[in-house]
């Protein structure tokens, strides 16, 4: 499923993460020649890819919708219905 960049951050390696709309993350690396990706070494333009569309995995593996609802009906975002993160 396409989900939204809403931000950026790095890991405990210091390897970009993309921060999806859906509440999911997805690694951004730059590693030629397997993954050509060098606007994510600029913080200029990994501004300029917010709101830019990346495939979520996690949301296709749990066949969400657009909304983060799952076919189940469970919340794949990690937000109860209020909004408030779910704590383990």
């Amino acid at each position: 499923m396409r989900r939204k960049i809403t931000g950026f951050h790095q890991d405990e390696f210091e390897h970009w993460v993309a921060d999806l709309a859906c509440g999911h993350t997805q690694h951004v690396r730059h590693d030629p020649p397997w993954q050509s990706r060098p606007w994510v070494i600029s913080a200029q333009q990994r501004q300029q890819k917010i709101g830019f569309e990346l495939d979520c995995v996690v949301c296709d593996a749990a066949g969400s919708d657009e909304t983060g609802i799952d076919q189940t009906g469970i919340d794949v975002t990690g937000s109860d219905v209020t909004g408030s993160d779910v704590t383990s």
